[in-house]
């Protein structure tokens, strides 16, 4: 193709903006993102029969969907069958932290695959995540207000990829709709960094400080006391609170204050789980890493073993390690909430 003149190729720039994936020249030409139609019970990994608890809770999966080829969609389809099938076994490692206390809603939503979202800077990272899963996530939750909700108070749970799009809520939904945020009893953004910038640059929101604050945001990253590579959910600032004492300070918490973990597969369970109790992960706060240090555990058994993470990081266990502790730390939010608004 021939071009002449500086018309024409702006033109031709106009042209490729519009056509490369999942972008645009600018945020602020970038065509419209369709969400996912949350009328539909199938877009729904689990809607509770009956709202039997006083709270709920709106939890969202980590990443399920991976692409068997360079060739499939970064962003996976609403109904993508292995997406669905990872988010169901996923749920029941932990979202189930909340059953006794809490109904659970948790739509599906368009995913970025794993191996290349965790691949790229967490600038692009988030620009991705803002078209189709950004769109699905707020859609769901605009749906669940209106339909589901019915003025009970909330929690909002995640991990990992799920935690990354709760971010989003918490700076951008939560700002545009006050009136909910203001029933939020507590937002478990796990497995994904809460930073000092973020909370800088979003005043409205703030960090847990103990066991029982509500309105708070509750953030770790699990790791061995010394690890190899990289991390590619932790960023720089992070903070974490420690999921045994609840607090911020580096003071250990030991493996027999765990009030119970969820750890491997066993086919002697009907869910592939086992319960330990007392649980097998200690815990102490690295303030200047930013994590969450467990040094209780089997590494070579616990640790994650394929790229981009590097060695030492316990990301796939940050729910379990501590399952019964977030149960009943989520139990005592609810109270206090309802104590401090009664």
């Amino acid at each position: 193709m021939k071009i002449h003149g500086g018309k024409s190729i702006c033109v031709l720039l106009a042209v490729l903006c519009a056509v490369i994936l999942l972008g645009g020249c600018g945020g602020s030409h970038r065509e419209a993102v369709s969400p996912s139609d949350y009328s539909r019970s199938e877009n729904w990994l689990h809607l509770p029969e009956t709202a039997v608890h006083s709270a709920d809770v709106i939890y969202l999966y980590p990443t399920a969907y991976a692409r068997a080829n360079d060739s499939e969609p970064v962003i996976c389809s609403i109904d993508n069958a292995a997406m669905r099938a990872g988010a169901q076994k996923i749920f029941a490692q932990q979202a189930t932290v909340f059953e006794p206390s809490a109904n659970i809603y948790a739509p599906y939503y368009r995913q970025m695959d794993a191996a290349y979202v965790l691949s790229i800077s967490e600038e692009e990272r988030n620009r991705i995540a803002s078209r189709e899963p950004k769109a699905d996530v707020f859609a769901a939750l605009d749906y669940y207000f209106e339909n589901y909700n019915h003025g009970r108070p909330y929690i909002l749970a995640g991990h990992s990829q799920g935690s990354n799009l709760l971010t989003f809520v918490l700076a951008e939904y939560m700002k545009r709709h006050p009136e909910r945020y203001e029933r939020m009893i507590a937002a478990y953004v796990i497995g994904y960094s809460v930073t000092k910038d973020y909370l800088a640059q979003n005043t409205h929101l703030k960090f847990a400080a103990g066991a029982n604050d509500t309105g708070v945001i509750v953030s770790y990253n699990t790791e061995a006391p010394v690890v190899s590579g990289d991390n590619p959910v932790l960023l720089d600032g992070g903070i974490s609170i420690n999921p045994i004492s609840w607090t911020l300070d580096e003071t250990v918490a030991v493996a027999g204050n765990n009030l119970g973990s969820m750890t491997e597969e066993t086919p002697d369970s009907p869910t592939g789980l086992k319960l330990e109790n007392p649980g097998i992960a200690d815990a102490a706060v690295d303030k200047e890493r930013g994590v969450v240090k467990c040094a209780s555990v089997d590494r070579d058994k616990y640790e994650i073993k394929s790229v981009p993470f590097g060695s030492g990081i316990y990301h796939g266990w940050d729910y379990g390690f501590y399952y019964m502790n977030l149960r009943q730390n989520a139990a005592e939010r609810i109270e206090a909430f309802f104590n401090k608004t009664h």
